[in-house]
């Protein structure tokens, strides 16, 4: 019967002990994560050579994901729409493709709140401009 304990304790320790390494190791890797959005700067993209059109782009991190489809026409952005955004508590950035129509530029203030995923939008509309250039 002592044994029977000592096996069960001993398996029950084994699976507690691998639950907090795993725990652990996701947290180092959001942590990561958060830095990579933290310090990433997002670009302007010069649109003036790029055709009227529709274009995709999309970016995401372990823990936030966008994608976006833009329309250029005029060589000005005049719509974003936000096709995909996982999020923990970013929902208030979605607001961010209407600032950026309205500003005509990339360099709008993130929300507050919601800054890795304002950041993370960004840089999927960035991606669809530099898309749009390159085509």
């Amino acid at each position: 019967m002592k044994k029977k304990t000592i096996i069960i304790l001993s398996v029950v320790a084994v699976f507690i002990i691998t639950g907090f390494l795993g725990a652990y190791q996701l947290i180092r890797e959001m942590q990561k994560n958060m830095a990579v959005v933290s310090d990433m700067q997002i670009e302007d993209v010069d649109i003036s050579t790029v055709s009227d059109g529709t274009y995709e782009g999309s970016y995401g991190t372990t823990l936030v994901r966008a994608s976006v489809e833009l329309t250029i026409k005029g060589h000005k952005i005049t719509d974003i729409k936000l096709t995909k955004h996982d999020n923990g508590m970013g929902k208030a950035a979605e607001s961010i493709p209407d600032m950026v129509v309205k500003s005509g530029t990339l360099q709008v203030d993130t929300v507050s709140g919601a800054t890795y995923s304002s950041k993370v939008i960004l840089k999927a509309i960035e991606n669809a401009l530099n898309q749009a250039v390159n085509s």
